[in-house]
């Protein structure tokens, strides 16, 4: 069986699949919001607005389904401002990492990590544009994460000595 082709979305319908996709996101309906964005990026490539939502409806189902990291980070190079790069690559390395509290204690370390480098990205995000409150508001989250849930770096191996 072959797959089924796409319907293609009218140029002037983009403005209003973007606002239902940020509607299906407000709904928790991500997996909608995913579809549509797809649906604006196949009529407008470039389209910076749908590629941001894109992210972020990745982003929404990453407990739900496959980590939304290496299909984020193409659609995230994709974004022309160096300010939603960044920013957007913490985002998902902060819901990825969310995603692993509640697992392993190796997992809770790793979970560690993922944060400190969302914060890192957070921090390069807000150099980029600084008085933008969005970069210093996830990297306070990042960090209340911390310390709410304890979590910290993975304690190093052991040393071996030799005689």
């Amino acid at each position: 069986m072959r797959p089924l082709e796409l319907k293609r979305i009218e140029p002037r319908g983009i403005a209003e699949a973007l606002e239902k996709a940020a509607h299906y996101r407000l709904l928790n309906e991500p997996s909608q919001a995913e579809s549509i964005c797809r649906d604006v990026i196949a009529a407008d490539a470039s389209n910076q607005y749908a590629l941001r939502a894109l992210v972020l409806a990745l982003a929404d189902q990453v407990e739900h389904r496959r980590p939304a990291g290496p299909e984020a980070r193409d659609v995230i190079a994709r974004l022309e401002d160096a300010f939603d790069r960044e920013y957007y690559a913490g985002v998902v390395l902060e819901r990825e990492s969310q995603a692993l509290l509640g697992r392993s204690h190796m997992v809770r370390s790793a979970a560690y990590d993922g944060f400190r480098q969302a914060m890192e990205c957070f921090e390069r995000a807000e150099l980029l544009r600084p008085g933008n409150v969005d970069a210093v508001l996830r990297w306070n989250s990042c960090a209340r994460a911390i310390e709410r849930e304890k979590l910290e770096p993975e304690p190093p191996g052991p040393v071996l000595q030799l005689e």
